[in-house]
C-alpha cells in the first residue's frame, strides 16, 4: 500500500521532552506514565508507554522523544493518554524509543 507525501504530512510527529516519567502498575502490561512538552504551541502531553525493558523512569526524564501528537487522546485504565511516543521493536520484540541525533528545540516537527 502507498500513500501519497500529503497523506504522509497529515501525521503530525514532533519532538519532546519527557518531564516526568513514573510506573503504571495499573497496565496491563508494564509500562511507564511520561509526561512529554512538546513546546509553547502543543504543551505537555501525556502518554503510556511500554518500554520497561530498556528504561528506568530517572533515565527518561530530560530525554527527547518523537512523539504523535494529532491522534485523539485514548483511555488506557485510568491514564488519558494524549500522544504516541515512538518506537522501535528489538529482536525481542522490546521497544526502543526513537529521539533526535542532536537536541532540536522541543514541537519541531518531522519533515
Amino acid at each position: 500500500m502507498t500513500i501519497s507525501f500529503d497523506d504522509f504530512m497529515k501525521v503530525d510527529i514532533r519532538v519532546g521532552t519527557v518531564t516526568r516519567a513514573e510506573p503504571f502498575p495499573e497496565a496491563k502490561k508494564p509500562a511507564f506514565k511520561l509526561w512529554v512538552d512538546f513546546g509553547p504551541e502543543i504543551g505537555e502531553r501525556k502518554s503510556s508507554a511500554q518500554i520497561t525493558e530498556h528504561y528506568a523512569p530517572e533515565d527518561l526524564v530530560g530525554r527527547q522523544v518523537l512523539g504523535v501528537v494529532n491522534f485523539p487522546p485514548r483511555q488506557i485504565g485510568p491514564v488519558r493518554s494524549e500522544v504516541l511516543v515512538l518506537g522501535l521493536a528489538d529482536g525481542n520484540g522490546d521497544i526502543v524509543l526513537i529521539a533526535p541525533e542532536r537536541a532540536v528545540p522541543d514541537g519541531a516537527r518531522l519533515c
